[in-house]
């Protein structure tokens, strides 16, 4: 067998390989040894089969099996020997004319083929004692809390019924029955009864909410609206839709008293209770925001620390991802790059930058992970999906089956469970120091500020 390098570019290689037509024909004999006593021929008993006579009858596909097993084992081979990590799946180029193939697949001819491919280059990692973050902190005063708790009293108020004749209005309550439809067909999931309904909650989906402004009660009421491009249930993402709508009842919101009597309606004993609630559910928020800051400081000290070559292919990939998912984003909102400030050209560039840090980051990652046996449990993984399904009522088991059927899914569960785990190694090794804050510093846009300046 010869190897030829033919491409040495960065991260871009190309070998040219043959292997003697000797060496198929003796793996393609092996092959045929090892059939004879495992094939049952007519006219002939067990075992006892001319060799010569399965490769007349066998000759053509064992020699196919032969050579896509030589490919595969030589390029790993190859791969092994000079220590790389491919970026993607190698190209193999192969005889393509009938004439060639027929001769290789018969054994008259070496098998001459070239694999290209990229890799993932050696990563130097740094050394993460040496690493030094601030973890800003932030304490709950009893103004977050009373604060916190009237926020819940606006989302628990009181509705009394509408005087007769009045019309629905932004904030209203109204009860609805509606029957779905696409293209004059309905579709599971489009129906519902006694449905109610919070106009600018964002509840249903866009536009919906919107069109029963103006509604009366007992008032039937077509709604035309679209599902986003991005909606989970891919067979409606995208599509123009129409629900015939009826109005039973129309509320007005009143005033909550936030007293011992409002607690005991959240199922809590007292006011006091609610406080104690409030405040803990306070401190979880910022400590997970102060997470975030924390775990934002410690990707640019990684992306600081670590300057190699992203895998162009890999960058390309990721890039496609973010780009599609900003333009479904724009165009399920209406949305130009004329009214972000920016335009498409611009933005593209933005994002390929983003994109190439995201890959380097995931590799000098997934190095981290690797090295120090760093690994995301299937049980993570569940408990992940539940969450997941906990976060859309009533659709529990649509998102469940959605993941289950949808390996590629899973996959996106699981890279930032694994991002954590890597973060909170590096965090143990790290200097983390930290800073009082108020809790608009806390939650401040630190990339809005950068834009600004």
């Amino acid at each position: 067998m010869q190897v030829t390098e033919t491409l040495n570019e960065g991260l871009k290689h190309e070998f040219k390989i043959n292997v003697p037509a000797s060496d198929l024909d003796a793996k393609a004999g092996a092959k045929l040894v090892d059939m004879k006593d495992k094939v049952r021929l007519n006219g002939f008993r067990p075992g006892k089969v001319p060799v010569a006579h399965l490769k007349k009858i066998y000759g053509r596909s064992v020699m196919a099996e032969t050579i896509d097993q030589t490919i595969r084992d030589t390029n790993s081979q190859i791969f092994t020997d000079r220590g790389f990590r491919l970026a993607g799946e190698p190209k193999i180029t192969m005889p393509t004319e009938e004439k060639e193939v027929e001769e290789l697949l018969s054994g008259k001819t070496d098998l001459t083929y070239t694999v290209a491919i990229e890799i993932v280059p050696q990563i130097q990692l740094a050394d993460f004692k040496s690493f030094s973050v601030e973890k800003p902190v932030v304490d709950v005063s009893d103004t977050d809390v009373d604060e916190a708790i009237k926020r819940i009293a606006e989302g628990s108020r009181p509705y009394s019924a509408k005087a007769e004749g009045a019309k629905a209005e932004k904030g209203d309550r109204v009860t609805i029955s509606f029957k779905g439809s696409i293209n004059g067909e309905p579709f599971e999931g489009g129906a519902g009864e006694n449905i109610q309904v919070v106009i600018g909650t964002g509840q249903f989906i866009p536009g919906f909410e919107d069109e029963l402004i103006g509604i009366g009660t007992g008032e039937t009421k077509t709604l035309k609206v679209g599902f986003p491009k991005n909606y989970l249930n891919e067979k409606l993402a995208g599509q123009p839709a129409e629900f015939e709508t009826t109005a039973t009842l129309i509320e007005v919101p009143g005033e909550a008293t936030i007293d011992d009597d409002f607690a005991k309606s959240l199922g809590l004993e007292s006011l006091d209770k609610l406080k104690e609630a409030a405040r803990e559910r306070l401190s979880a928020e910022f400590t997970g925001a102060s997470r975030q800051r924390v775990k934002r400081a410690l990707l640019d000290k990684l992306d600081e620390s670590h300057k190699f070559e992203a895998p162009p292919s890999l960058v390309a990939e990721e890039f496609t991802l973010m780009w599609n998912s900003i333009k479904a984003e724009m165009d399920s909102s209406n949305k130009t790059f004329a009214d972000e400030n920016t335009t498409e050209e611009a933005a593209k560039e933005e994002y390929q930058k983003i994109a190439d840090r995201r890959v380097r980051l995931g590799l000098v990652l997934s190095e981290i992970g690797e090295k120090n046996k760093i690994t995301v449990t299937e049980d993570e993984v569940g408990r992940a999906v539940i969450e997941r399904a906990r976060q859309m009522p009533g659709r529990e088991k649509e998102v469940w089956d959605y993941y289950r059927s949808n390996a590629q899914a899973l996959a996106q569960l699981r890279a930032p469970i694994y991002e954590d785990k890597v973060v909170d190694f590096i965090l143990e090794l790290a200097t983390v120091t930290e800073k009082k804050v108020t809790k608009d510093e806390l939650f401040k846009d630190e990339d809005a500020e950068k834009t600004a300046a």
